[in-house]
């Protein structure tokens, strides 16, 4: 016969967590929810019911075993992060549980040692909460019982699809179909008589679509009609702001009657527009035929597809976005702006690294309803916000199968091997290698990117070290060029069925190292402008110089006893990335050099060069080794680089390297330059040795006069600083005149 207490389970439902019946041994029954303050469906306080009274548990004693248990208990795979001190909150009511010890076998947190419930000496600031691994136990079923049988539950189901018809399963992405809810370890549809768009809304969001859109009942409704229908008992409310259908509340309970369940309806079909970057390209003929506007909002620093620095367009300068009131609802408007789906996580803290320019908006508030960043309510007033205060965000995608089609084979870990590509050959796909001829670090970021893997800390050109399958030992890809904006491989330009590589694959193909972090560094324009100045140096002060071709050529054939006219300037080179900035050299292939007493270890770091108007070169600078080391560095970070004594190089994030406008070499020689208007420009890592996670702003340039005696530098820009407009008309010389800064 059954126990009282476990019939009362097997008739009412829980949601929550699977009903713990009071047992024989006498464990009282309890259910879990989590609550809170900013959190995600699988995170948040832990509370607990029990005698018709919702309460928390306190901090004290708690381990990662105890998150496990709740975790479970709540239908979750597993704990990833327990969390003291309400930090998602203080609860309210009782205080349940205190001093709870779990070995992390329990069914419930209620077979954990205890003081007892109810029995605690804690406050709420004592709450404790946890953070669930997002996957669903297999098979668990969710029931709804006395303790939720509140508005405030939302809807947790294994898993959500949009099931395709026949017709359109082949399609990539999906964006139409049916909508299934996986609840008991089965597939279930929803009853439409009571689903709104705003629901559609929120399942296009989630699989990474921008907007929902109508589409033809008819087919879907003859569809239907022919097939068994299994629904699941319950409807859905969404506001429509939602990331995710877990963060929507649970609506009425349906009652289940078998093919008569929704007689007034079908099964709930979502269809939903997918952003330009993902569309199925039919109409590409006349994509060149429209200008693409410019956006006002963009993504930077992000090491995957959909997430990045939020940057925005004001007055022709780009600027970002400051943290204060950040959130998911703000954060999403970005996402459907820049054509994504809903934003998994709103980050904070330059959590993508820090911006540089000006901090354009600050507290913003949205509705989540906004057609761009722009639209929302901020703070003009507020000031104060420095760019360690950057916010960024992680946007949820379409599922392209990017994945499927590329793969790294024999690294040391997942993250580095050399590159396998599906291709096809005599009408099947087999795998092979791609040449490695030509192949840098733009074509290695793609590779990254595409398999989800962050950033290329390394291509390379032979893998003889790395046992690849050798039945994908013959290259099937090669003349491979890529931009680095591609999503994938054979999105770059690359040689079409006729292959061409003199060299072959196996050992000698193509190979990367990827990184889910990396450094950016940027030049300071301001350091530029500022500390400008011609020097004329006698030829016999400059043998050293002249010696590492820091002259230009025709100081070979200079009597010894001339000078050369040397324009000099400071370069201050910040790291503003999430990893320290290395050379790719390793220590024993640096280049001594005798005259300047020290190693160098990047033979191309930067190069300086002075242009026409047009665009034509007319001196450049031969700096072209440099000692990387840190000068300076922001409050309380540590110097860890220097050149002396033979130190390891290299600049550190939140540290910039100086090179001073009296330093050796430090300069562009312009003896032969006329005078007139002209462009400066410096570029850092020209030739993408080191990985960067933004290259947009590695160059730098300037407006230049130069009358014959003086030389005045202004309007110094730092690339990807200005609107494509500007930046393209490069405002200065209008008139005889120097214009304004």
């Amino acid at each position: 016969m059954l126990h009282p207490v476990a019939l009362y389970c097997a008739l009412f439902a829980v949601l929550f967590a699977l009903c713990n019946a009071q047992s024989d041994s006498g464990t009282p029954g309890i259910q879990l929810r989590l609550a809170g303050e900013k959190r995600k469906h699988y995170e948040g306080r832990v509370e607990v019911f029990y005698n018709g009274e919702w309460g928390t548990v306190c901090d004290d004693d708690f381990s990662i075993y105890a998150a496990q248990v709740v975790c479970r208990e709540l239908g979750f795979l597993d704990a990833e992060a327990w969390l003291p001190s309400a930090k998602y909150g203080k609860g309210e009511g009782r205080i349940w549980l205190d001093n709870v010890h779990c070995t992390g076998g329990e069914k419930s947190l209620a077979q954990c040692e205890s003081n007892g419930l109810g029995v605690s000496d804690c406050k709420h600031s004592e709450d404790v909460g946890v953070v669930c691994n997002q996957k669903r136990i297999p098979g668990y079923k969710f029931i709804r019982n006395q303790a939720n049988s509140e508005e405030s539950v939302t809807v947790q189901v294994e898993d959500v699809r949009i099931r395709a018809t026949y017709s359109h399963r082949k399609r990539i992405p999906i964006t139409e179909g049916f909508l299934e809810v996986k609840d008991d370890g089965k597939w279930r549809q929803i009853c439409n008589e009571e689903w709104t768009p705003m629901n559609s809304r929120v399942i296009c969001g989630m699989y990474g679509f921008p907007v929902e859109k109508r589409f033809n009942h008819r087919p879907y409704k003859l569809l239907a009609n022919r097939r068994k229908k299994n629904y699941w008992g319950y409807s859905v409310n969404c506001t429509g702001n939602e990331s995710n259908l877990s963060d929507c509340k649970l609506g009425r309970e349906i009652e289940l009657k078998g093919n008569s369940t929704c007689e007034q309806g079908m099964p709930v079909v979502v269809s939903c527009v997918p952003g330009r970057a993902f569309a199925p390209s039919v109409s590409i003929g006349f994509r060149k035929a429209y200008r693409v506007e410019q956006p006002l909002v963009r993504l930077r620093g992000g090491a995957m597809i959909g997430e990045g620095r939020v940057e925005v367009l004001k007055n022709g300068e780009w600027g970002t976005v400051c943290d204060d009131n950040w959130n998911n609802r703000a954060a999403t408007v970005v996402c459907r702006e820049l054509g994504f789906g809903s934003a998994k996580e709103a980050l904070t803290g330059a959590r993508m690294g820090q911006g540089i320019g000006p901090v354009h908006m600050n507290e913003v508030e949205c509705s989540g309803f906004e057609k761009s960043l722009t639209e929302c309510h901020f703070n003009r007033e507020s000031v104060g916000c420095s760019h360690e205060e950057d916010a960024a965000v992680r946007c949820n995608v379409p599922a392209m199968g990017f994945q499927k089609r590329l793969r790294l084979n024999g690294g040391r870990n997942p993250y580095e091997g050399r590159v396998e590509v599906l291709a096809e050959k005599n009408g099947s796909l087999v795998w092979g290698t791609v040449c490695s001829d030509s192949w840098g670090t733009m074509e290695a970021m793609v590779v990254c990117r595409q398999l989800g893997l962050g950033f290329a800390s390394h291509a390379f050109q032979e893998t003889w070290y790395w046992e690849g399958d050798s039945s994908a030992d013959a290259v099937v890809m090669s003349g491979v060029r890529c931009s680095g904006t591609e999503l994938t491989l054979d999105q770059c330009l690359h040689h079409g069925k006729h292959v061409h590589c003199p060299k072959g694959g196996g050992r000698l193909a193509a190979g990367v190292s990827c990184t889910l972090t990396a450094p950016d560094l940027v030049l300071s324009a301001q350091a530029v402008e500022q500390t400008t100045y011609l020097e004329d140096r006698p030829m016999y002060a400059l043998q050293c110089a002249h010696e590492e071709h820091c002259l230009s050529s025709s100081a070979d054939n200079a009597d010894s006893s001339s000078y050369r006219r040397l324009l000099r300037f400071s370069s201050q080179i910040h790291n503003n990335g999430l990893s320290d900035f290395r050379p790719r050299a390793a220590h024993h292939s640096w280049i001594w050099h005798e005259c300047h007493r020290h190693y160098h270890s990047m033979e191309v770091f930067t190069h300086y060069d002075l242009l026409s108007l047009n665009g034509t070169k007319v001196a450049q600078g031969h700096k072209a080794s440099f000692c990387l080391e840190d000068t300076h560095c922001d409050e309380g970070i540590q110097k860890r680089y220097e050149c002396a004594n033979f130190g390891a190089q290299g600049i550190t994030v939140g540290c910039w390297d100086t090179y001073r406008h009296d330093i050796d070499c430090q300069w562009v020689d312009i003896t032969d330059v006329k005078p007139g208007d002209y462009i400066f420009q410096v570029v850092i890592n020209p030739n993408y040795e080191v990985a960067e996670s933004d290259y947009t702003n590695n160059i730098m340039k300037c407006r230049s006069r130069y009358d014959g005696q003086r030389i005045w530098m202004y309007n110094c820009r730092t690339g990807g600083t200005l609107s494509s407009e500007t930046e393209e008309l490069f405002p200065g010389l209008f008139t005889n005149q120097i214009s304004h800064r």
